[in-house]
């Protein structure tokens, strides 16, 4: 048996959509189960976002510190951002996320992993690039504002980011599963065996 994630789409009798934000809103389903029966689902609509685990020469990862009021926490995270455009190139958002958030780019980028963050009650799906031959940005830094305005930046060795989020002391979705992927990856094929920065992304669409 293959282990592999398959798209599918159970029938819809009917939708709403009770809340329209900014960013996301609220979809109600009536969905068509197996045995017949309707059950109603009700879910978050996300445009998407990308993340980007960028890794220096020493071994140490690009991370910032920002409060994030849903959960009350200051929370260590990976550069990362909504993809705010409809079909946008995910490469594309990912190093103006990196510019915008740590001023830094990079010349070397692979996708990390691919992942939905909480696939029962929200459709968001995010990209966590790997990028590598880090340098500072050229230009202005961008100019922060909102919870940004207080974000703390900060390099540090890739084994003490495991180490912590082992312990339960790290928590942000893109930190842990980009860190854990990066071990995994370093240890198992080696991280120029990973795909390509441009590799398609089902889960969103996007132009080349």
């Amino acid at each position: 048996m293959t282990i592999k994630d398959t798209p599918e789409e159970w029938r819809v009798t009917a939708t709403a959509v009770p809340f329209k934000g900014n960013k996301t809103s609220v979809r109600t389903d009536d969905v068509v189960m197996p045995d017949g029966s309707v059950h109603r689902r009700d879910y978050q609509v996300h445009p998407g976002s990308v993340a980007v685990l960028a890794l220096d020469d020493e071994g140490q990862v690009l991370v910032l510190r920002q409060y994030r009021h849903p959960v009350r926490h200051k929370l260590w995270e990976i550069p990362a951002g909504l993809l705010d455009v409809p079909g946008e190139n995910p490469l594309r958002a990912a190093q103006r996320e990196l510019y915008e958030e740590a001023h830094v780019k990079a010349e070397r980028w692979h996708v990390l992993t691919d992942v939905y963050t909480s696939p029962g009650g929200c459709d968001e799906a995010v990209r966590i690039f790997l990028a590598r031959d880090l340098s500072a940005a050229d230009g202005d830094r961008f100019e922060v504002a909102e919870e940004e305005a207080d974000m703390e930046l900060a390099r540090v060795p890739l084994e003490d980011l495991v180490r912590g989020v082992l312990a339960g002391e790290l928590h942000n979705t893109c930190l842990v599963v980009g860190v854990l992927s990066l071990l995994a990856a370093r240890t198992g094929d080696g991280l120029d065996a990973l795909r390509p920065a441009g590799a398609p992304w089902p889960a969103r669409p996007f132009e080349s």
